[in-house]
């Protein structure tokens, strides 16, 4: 039986493609995987160079893969592209996977532990919130300055002024099309004495009277 020196393994979510080759370079060995059959399949192979694209759980697969004797091997995918044949399907990734690992001078990604995964993780999730307070501080700040310096608002008093006359004006005196052509306020009373006419207008009324505390008794 011939040894197999080296196998590319194209991983996914469920099927697994493998590609292996002998000490010559000769195809030996080419078949499809489901993911459970993984472990069982390499624990009965001899340990070997195992190659895979360091993509999405390629570091836990590199983990147990190492654990039952193998030598694995992470690339980046960019590395590897450049050694797929024709189209691009599982087989043809694997294959070109394993071409790839023995390449004298190909780059590989150092496997990562557990604990390294898990502190990556929290940087990962620290950075991405840093990012987000980023945009917002940004976006408030700009729209103070809008508001408060440019067009709005001369300063903190004038806004204040100018907010309660715009609620006298969107409450008491502008009509709505939404609540049959009346303001919020005659709307808010005639929902106070039960004489609304529909359900529609009775969810419009309770959004619009929750923003603006035109709610009764409020």
């Amino acid at each position: 039986m011939t040894m197999t020196a080296a196998i590319g393994l194209d991983i996914a979510q469920q099927v697994f493609q493998v590609h292996g080759v002998d000490k010559s370079g000769r195809e030996v060995l080419r078949r499809k995987l489901r993911r459970s059959e993984v472990p069982r399949f390499f624990s009965e192979q001899p340990p070997c160079l195992v190659s895979i694209e360091a993509s999405g759980s390629a570091h836990y697969w590199a983990r147990v893969l190492g654990g039952l004797g193998h030598t694995v091997r992470l690339m980046a995918p960019q590395f590897v592209k450049p050694y797929v044949k024709s189209q691009k399907n599982d087989a043809n990734d694997a294959e070109a996977i394993c071409e790839a690992v023995t390449r004298p001078n190909m780059r590989f990604v150092p496997q990562k532990t557990v604990e390294q995964q898990d502190l990556q993780c929290l940087h990962r999730v620290r950075s991405r919130l840093v990012a987000s307070r980023t945009q917002l501080i940004n976006q408030v700040r700009g729209l103070r300055e809008e508001c408060l310096r440019v067009s709005w608002f001369t300063n903190l008093f004038d806004a204040r002024r100018k907010v309660a006359k715009w609620k006298v004006e969107y409450n008491e005196q502008r009509p709505h099309s939404s609540l049959n052509y009346r303001t919020p306020a005659e709307f808010a009373r005639k929902m106070s004495y039960g004489k609304d006419e529909g359900s529609v207008h009775l969810e419009n009324a309770a959004g619009v009277s929750h923003i603006l505390d035109l709610r009764p008794g409020v």
